[in-house]
C-alpha cells in the first residue's frame, strides 16, 4: 500500500496535494482497496462550497457506496470528468489520475489539521 510522504491525510481516507493555493483531493489506495472496484462516482458540482468533515461526493463499488467527505474547506473549481466513463482510474492510480475534485479558496487553517503520511499510516493499522 502507497502512502505519498508529500500529501496530506484526513482521517477518513481522503488526499490533498496543495499546488499554488489550490487543494488536489481524491481517495487513499487503502480506501480504494477496501472499497474494491469502483464502478461510479457522484463527483461534487464546479462552484459548490464544501466544509471539512461533511460529505461532498459518493464513490459506489461492487462492494458498497461510500461518502467522501472534504479534507478541507473550499469551493469546488474542477472535477475529473474522466471518471464519469472510465471511474476505474480510482482504483489503479488514486494520487495521479484517480484524483477527484479540487478546490480554491481553501482554508489555511484546516490543513494544520489534517495527517502527514507517517499520521494517516499509524491511524490505518
Amino acid at each position: 500500500m502507497s502512502i505519498p510522504a508529500n500529501l496530506k491525510y484526513a482521517a477518513s481516507h481522503e488526499w490533498v496535494k496543495i499546488e499554488n493555493g489550490t487543494a488536489t483531493v481524491g481517495i487513499t489506495d487503502h480506501a480504494q482497496d477496501a472499497l474494491g472496484d469502483i464502478t461510479f462516482i457522484e463527483l461534487p458540482k464546479v462552484g459548490a462550497k464544501v466544509v471539512a468533515g461533511k460529505e461532498c461526493c459518493v464513490v459506489e463499488s461492487v462492494k458498497a457506496a461510500s461518502d467522501i467527505y472534504a479534507p478541507i474547506s473550499g469551493t469546488v473549481s474542477e472535477v475529473n470528468g474522466e471518471l464519469e466513463t472510465v471511474p476505474e482510474i480510482v482504483n489503479s492510480e488514486p494520487y495521479g489520475k484517480g484524483w477527484i475534485f479540487k478546490l480554491t479558496g481553501i482554508d489555511e487553517a484546516g490543513l494544520a489539521k489534517l495527517l502527514d503520511a507517517a499520521g494517516y499510516e499509524a491511524s490505518i493499522k
